[in-house]
């Protein structure tokens, strides 16, 4: 069996749903198909889910959502419309999910609302069964995965069954419906992967595969054929944004391998990810942007036994939750994603800091990206060095590198302007 996952882009309008029909109809091994809400169908267009969060924030001001979800209904009906099937009970749905959001169902389920009509959508339309998520996946108050989730959806599926199952949501333990964080229908496909035995999970999206560096940076990029687990974790964590970081947990055990598919060139290979391939080889480059850097200093820092834990506690209370980490003898430097701060909250956490923990110094800086460079053996590899040599001899500055802290990545810090420079250059040296 494969498990399919079809994203925003692949079902954005009518023309687009029946290229999915076209894909799961080429191979009868394609019996479960996980999808989305409408994506974009123009660049200038709104998703679904952007126009579903627009609701809630309605709702939540006791002012009816009827003239923003007009227009969600309003494009539901006409892709049923386009799709020749009886939107009688679409319409029903539509009503019910309106009045339930106008009520004050919450953030959540209103947010969830559209994987859960386009996978009634797309039921109808493909005659398979809906299966809601909300009943059988499981997801726990941090956010993660029940594992309760595979043995329930697997008493659902059938080997000869056909099924459509939205993307995105679950339910708490108690039986309220919980969203992933965006993007979360890859996870969906993962644990229903898992949950049927699939041989094979492949998540349809609009590019044809991951590319060795951003492709709206470098304009040649070449699509990457296949790698690791551990390596399409660590290029998503650092923007690459293909594919979702935490959907990979559920098929590790398996060893269920990925293929990142292009609904619009289903004929294209793509990249497929697997438990293992070629040890030595480098894979590509990525970088994300929007980090501050938190540095601290304190002589004898680390003969306080628990020192690092207490003020990462303190940082915590403050909404900061550091992504990297680099230490010296006497000191530590934090990088965290600045968007979860404001100044006037840094100001008050440094005072508090410095105060509490008796540090000789702190400061926060703001501007910063992250490079990833990604491979097979960094520990051994010298690659970083020629990246590292790229950089200098294009005038980049470097703030910052960790190698060796992970066999997959060395990681590369530079100013936030020079960005999409440094991915360019460390592409053109490394890869061409």
């Amino acid at each position: 069996m494969i498990v399919c996952k079809f994203g925003g882009s692949s079902l954005a309008d009518a023309k687009q749903m029946a290229k999915v029909k076209e894909i799961l109809s080429s191979d009868e091994r394609r019996r479960i198909a996980v999808v989305s809400a409408p994506g974009k169908r123009t660049a200038d267009d709104d998703k679904v889910t952007d126009m579903l969060y627009e609701c809630n924030r309605m709702a939540q001001q006791s002012r009816s959502c009827r003239p923003v979800f007009d227009k969600i209904a309003k494009r539901f009906i006409e892709i049923a419309k386009e799709l020749k099937f009886d939107s009688v009970k679409l319409t029903a749905a539509l009503d019910e999910v309106r009045q339930k959001i106008d009520a004050g169902q919450g953030t959540d389920y209103a947010a969830s609302r559209g994987e859960y009509l386009s996978a009634h959508v797309m039921a109808a339309y493909l005659g398979w069964e809906f299966v809601d998520s909300a009943d059988y996946i499981v997801i726990n108050s941090d956010g993660t995965v029940n594992p309760l989730s595979y043995e329930r959806l697997a008493s659902r599926l059938s080997a000869e069954g056909h099924y459509v199952i939205p993307g995105f949501y679950g339910a708490t333990p108690e039986g309220v419906i919980k969203t992933f964080s965006r993007g979360g229908s890859d996870i969906t496909g993962a644990i229903a992967a898992r949950a049927a035995g699939a041989e094979l999970y492949e998540n349809w999206t609009d590019v044809s595969g991951m590319y060795a560096a951003d492709p709206r940076i470098v304009k040649d990029a070449k699509v990457i054929s296949e790698l690791t687990y551990v390596q399409v974790r660590e290029l998503s964590d650092v923007g690459a944004s293909v594919f979702h970081e935490e959907a990979i947990a559920p098929l590790v055990d398996k060893e269920i391998p990925i293929n990142i598919r292009n609904t619009n060139d289903p004929d294209a290979p793509g990249t497929m990810i697997k438990a293992h391939c070629d040890a030595g080889k480098l894979i590509g480059v990525s970088g994300k942007d929007g980090f501050s850097k938190l540095k601290l200093r304190k002589l004898m820092m680390f003969r306080r036994p628990g020192m690092r834990h207490a003020l990462l506690t303190m940082l915590h209370l403050y909404g900061v939750r550091p992504s990297y980490s680099l230490f010296g003898i006497d000191s530590i430097v934090w990088f965290f994603e600045s968007s979860q701060a404001s100044d006037s909250v840094l100001e008050a956490m440094c005072a508090r800091l410095k105060k509490d923990f008796a540090l000789d110094d702190i400061s926060v800086e703001r501007g910063f990206a992250i490079l990833g460079l990604v491979g097979g053996s960094m520990n051994e590899s010298t690659a970083f060095i020629d990246a590292l040599t790229s950089l200098r001899d294009a005038g980049i500055a470097i703030k910052c590198v960790n190698h060796g802290a992970s066999n997959t990545t060395t990681l590369i810090g530079v100013a936030e302007e020079d960005k999409a420079k440094a991915v360019g250059t460390i592409y053109h040296a490394l890869f061409n």
